[in-house]
């Protein structure tokens, strides 16, 4: 597999991410946005969840950098491949801890979270994942 097809398809195992990070939450409030919250005393305790998962990709993130750099050291080696490999892994695993804050969201459409609150936590997610792209300079 040449180094523009790993790209690819890590660009779009990026977009795929996105569409399941934001997909429970939209289609929730789609759903559930209208109804009567279940129990709207979590609705503050779930928010609050929610901003402290975003600190849960502080760890992750260091070692996806650190695998970033070592797949740029070993460009045009024979570790690239393995390099590859251990990037999207460390990138996998990352994306999970990225999800949380808009998967967090949709169970706060149960208990009636804000709309302002459930945009916020998506945005959260949304910037934790800009953070796990692939950048141009890499291949």
């Amino acid at each position: 597999m040449t180094r523009k097809e790993v790209r690819r398809r890590l660009a779009l195992a990026w977009w795929r991410q996105v569409g399941y990070t934001l997909a429970p939450l939209v289609v929730l409030t789609y759903l559930l946005g209208d109804t009567e919250p279940v129990l709207p005393v979590l609705q503050m305790p779930l928010f609050i969840v929610a901003m402290a998962s975003l600190f849960l990709s502080l760890p992750l993130f260091s070692a996806y950098k650190r695998a970033l750099v070592a797949t740029e050291a070993a460009l045009g080696r024979a570790e690239e491949p393995g390099a590859w490999l251990e990037l999207a892994r460390r990138r996998r695993i990352a994306f999970l801890a990225a999800g949380l804050p808009a998967w967090t969201a949709a169970l706060a459409v149960f208990v009636g979270l804000n709309t302002v609150a459930l945009i916020l936590l998506a945005l959260g997610s949304l910037v934790l994942l800009y953070l796990y792209r692939i950048p141009r300079q890499l291949g």
